[in-house]
């Protein structure tokens, strides 16, 4: 059923809608904020490998999961293995500790985005020194930050997030602070101003830049999914985590 209903959406029309979205919101961004071209990550969770595979021969190469066993599973899929060479995993979901080893040894793995304390950054630290010769480069890693202050969603505090991005950097050798992430409350009303989650990050990205005297392109900002990642390009996102409008919606689980 999954297969049916996967062909009937043009994942490669999808595809190149959202990228020239990208492409036409970027030009509506205010000359004051300076921040990169945004990088699209897929969301491909509960999709098949057909698909992730029609969208890598699109020309997509970043895509993110949320589940660790998926995310096992799918970079681990012979299928994908041999069609996607180039394909970069991206990890978006809750990270438990006694999953660490098992996700940090999986192929193409290219960023962890969801650092959310330091209890947390020290075993993936670790974990990495102890799974990677010291000749490789260091784990690329985002700071999870919970806007929204929902007690349901993970991340740290935004007044604490700098003095995490802080730790990172001083501290862990094994690990890159590539920027800062936040999902935020779902549903935004719009019509009523800026979406408060976004100001909130642009805050702390400001805060993170000013205190270890970093340019603003140089720490990436991961905010916008499907519903919104048009809102969050204007605002100053350097990264959109888009899933429904690539792959189209996904198939509730029985």
């Amino acid at each position: 059923m999954l297969r049916r209903t996967m062909a009937e959406f043009d994942i490669k029309a999808g595809l190149l809608h959202v990228l020239k979205r990208i492409d036409e919101v970027i030009l509506l961004r205010s000359k004051e904020i300076q921040a990169a071209r945004p990088l699209l990550v897929a969301v491909s969770k509960t999709k098949p490998a057909e698909a992730i595979i029609e969208a890598y021969q699109a020309g997509q190469r970043d895509f993110g999961e949320n589940y660790v066993q998926e995310l096992v599973e799918k970079s681990q899929h012979p299928d994908i293995v041999a069609q996607c060479p180039g394909i970069k995993w991206h990890f978006i979901g809750h990270l438990q500790n006694n999953k660490i080893n098992k996700i940090l040894s999986l192929p193409n793995l290219h960023m962890i985005q969801t650092v959310d304390s330091e209890k947390l950054a020290t075993r993936l630290d670790a974990a990495w020194s102890k799974l990677k010769p010291a000749s490789e480069p260091p784990l690329r890693v985002l700071v999870q930050i919970n806007t929204s202050g929902e007690e349901a969603k993970s991340g740290i505090g935004t007044k604490e997030a700098p003095q995490l991005y802080q730790f990172i950097t001083n501290n862990l050798k094994h690990l890159q602070p590539m920027g800062i992430m936040t999902i935020g409350a779902f549903g935004f009303d719009y019509s009523i101003g800026p979406n408060p989650d976004f100001v909130s990050l642009m805050q702390v990205h400001r805060s993170i830049c000013e205190a270890n005297s970093l340019s603003p392109e140089s720490v990436l900002v991961s905010m916008g999914m499907s519903n919104d990642y048009d809102r969050a390009i204007e605002m100053g996102s350097t990264m959109v985590r888009v899933g429904s409008s690539i792959f189209g919606h996904r198939a509730v689980k029985a």
